[in-house]
């Protein structure tokens, strides 16, 4: 349906509607109902509350109608009247107008009486009207790039698993680079202050550069306080370049041993006779992975070139949902990545929690607009998932979880997760295809 910024008069039954447009892709509907056809809704309304209404000398719903009215009071049947016309004529209107509400309509009554005309208005947020550029013009120049492997990553890859499996000795010495070692270490600005353990190995980079070489030559059970300097890189920004005071235990060094990456190292690794075969397997991988890399950053590129090009309020209501999930999944990162807690976190970086997430507004707005500009692709291309797509990928989603959180889960959330992957998946291969083309 076409929304004009002017009111549309429109006619459905005996109710008189309207439509305006306001900002952030929300519409006002005004709903007048005439006095015959909100009598009706009344009758409704005292049907509904007669079996309700308990009197001495009556049986539980044969009170008669100006009983039950005076005994539950005419106010609060005339609003059982005006919900029960609120809840036919809306639902009613947005499907007969095509409109895609997006969660609950703000109602407001504006004129209920007995043997009177009804009115009422309905604030609600839609999905908006997209006119799309020309994609297929615009996909059609982009380009994924060919994904080639070398052997210096072939190589590094070698040298993780060489660590991987590598033979681990406690020694009663002073640690050296190249040693495996245990520490528990504090910081005021990381964790709260409380103490954190960490294990790597010693000059590989697994920990800060100035760190790591002030931990060389102490032995297990030693303490000791130093100054280093954070990485101009580190992600809190707050931190990043700065000195700071660390207290510092070892608890263990070990000697680490690797096994020489040879034909014998290859078949211990699995179904590989010779080093040749590990590394073609290596290299079969590892392509494999670059070229999906490239082709989320192909389906990036090509949704960015079509979404500059695409002008359309964004539901505020999406946005705020998508930011709000933004902020969780930092929560959640937080947590268990740096092992700390969102309140230490804030303190650390100096920050309230409205300004992080006002920080992820244009991301999510960003993220709302891509997603509905693939959607609407998908509805002019005339995209659709079968029953039988989502019978078949719904046990390859099961297989993500356990037993117990299956039980946790929303099998028809599942369902319309799966239908809205398959979608995407759909989209993006017709727009490769016209890519390649």
């Amino acid at each position: 349906m076409l929304l004009h910024s002017a009111v549309d008069d429109l006619k459905l039954n005996n109710m008189k509607t309207d439509i305006k447009k306001l900002d952030k892709s929300q519409v006002e509907i005004h709903f007048e109902l005439t006095a015959e056809e909100f009598s009706k809704h009344f009758e409704k309304a005292l049907l509904h509350l007669k079996g309700h209404v308990k009197m001495d000398g009556f049986r539980k719903g044969k009170v008669p109608a100006n009983m039950v009215e005076e005994r539950v009071g005419p106010e609060n049947v005339l609003m059982e009247a005006g919900d029960l016309a609120v809840k036919e004529a809306y639902p009613n209107f947005i499907e007969e107008q095509k409109l895609e509400p997006i969660g609950d309509p703000e109602v407001k009554i504006l004129k209920i009486a007995k043997g009177s005309e009804f009115v009422f208005s309905v604030v609600v947020t839609v999905i908006p009207e997209i006119q799309l550029p020309d994609y297929k013009e615009i996909t059609s120049h982009i380009k994924g790039k060919e994904v080639a492997v070398d052997e210096k990553e072939i190589q590094e890859t070698l040298e993780y698993l060489q660590k991987s499996r590598a033979k681990f000795t406690v020694e009663d010495r002073a640690a050296a680079p190249k040693d495996f070692v245990e520490i528990e270490y504090q910081n005021k600005d990381i964790n709260e202050g409380k103490a954190i353990k960490d294990r790597f190995i010693l000059g590989d980079g697994g920990f800060m550069q100035d760190f790591e070489s002030h931990i060389v030559g102490m032995k297990a059970g030693e303490e000791k306080e130093f100054t280093a300097k954070f990485p101009d890189n580190t992600p809190n920004k707050n931190l990043a370049g700065k000195d700071a005071e660390f207290k510092v235990k070892m608890l263990s060094v070990q000697k680490m041993e690797l096994a020489e990456i040879n034909d014998e190292f290859a078949k211990a690794l699995g179904a590989f006779d010779t080093l040749v075969a590990l590394k073609e397997n290596l290299k079969e991988g590892i392509t494999a992975e670059k070229k999906e890399a490239e082709k989320q950053r192909n389906r990036g590129e090509m949704l960015e070139a079509i979404s500059v090009k695409t002008t359309f309020d964004i539901p505020k209501k999406m946005v705020d949902f998508e930011e709000q999930r933004l902020m969780e999944d930092l929560k959640a990162q937080i947590e268990h990545r740096f092992k700390m807690t969102f309140e230490a976190y804030l303190a650390s970086v100096k920050k309230t929690e409205k300004e992080i997430k006002d920080s992820y507004r244009l991301e999510a707005e960003k993220r709302i607009k891509n997603f509905l500009v693939l959607r609407q692709i998908g509805r002019e291309e005339k995209i659709e998932v079968t029953e039988a797509e989502i019978t078949e990928d719904l046990p390859k989603l099961m297989k993500n979880y356990t037993k117990e959180q299956l039980a946790q889960i929303d099998i028809r959330q599942l369902t319309e997760y799966s239908k809205g992957a398959i979608f995407n998946e759909k989209v993006f291969q017709f727009l490769e295809k016209l890519s390649q083309s």
